[in-house]
């Protein structure tokens, strides 16, 4: 499912590198939380969907030439028990996670080195 938010783009396209980790985000669902740890695998490209009219993600303002939309390839690493946004919100090292701010819609969003350890080493 394409990302259709301009600051997700931008996290994608100007910070997300090959190698870099992900935490895998359920977001619209029940119980918002981290479900599993994935890999970046390749750099920002233009998401095809926006330019196919038949697609429900098609963009009439995107062109091949100056495409809105892009995306990264991951690879799956590791399912992980749900660590639910409550879990999250109780560790004071995770207090200035982006994904936890009040007011946060986004659920592309970066995270520290710091972050990542406790959630990898701790939490999962």
């Amino acid at each position: 499912m394409p990302v259709l938010s301009g600051k997700a783009r931008n996290f994608m396209r100007d910070q997300m590198q090959v190698g870099d980790g992900v935490l895998f985000y359920h977001s619209s669902c029940p119980e918002p939380g981290i479900a599993g740890i994935a890999e970046v695998s390749s750099t920002a490209y233009p998401d095809p969907t926006q330019f196919d009219r038949k697609s429900p993600y098609y963009d009439a303002k995107s062109s091949q030439e100056s495409p809105r939309w892009v995306l990264v390839d991951v690879v799956f690493r590791k399912k992980i028990p749900l660590i639910p946004l409550a879990a999250l919100r109780e560790h004071d090292e995770l207090k200035d996670m982006r994904v936890l701010a009040k007011g946060n819609r986004l659920s592309i969003t970066p995270v520290t080195e710091a972050e990542w350890r406790f959630i990898t080493k701790r939490l999962a």
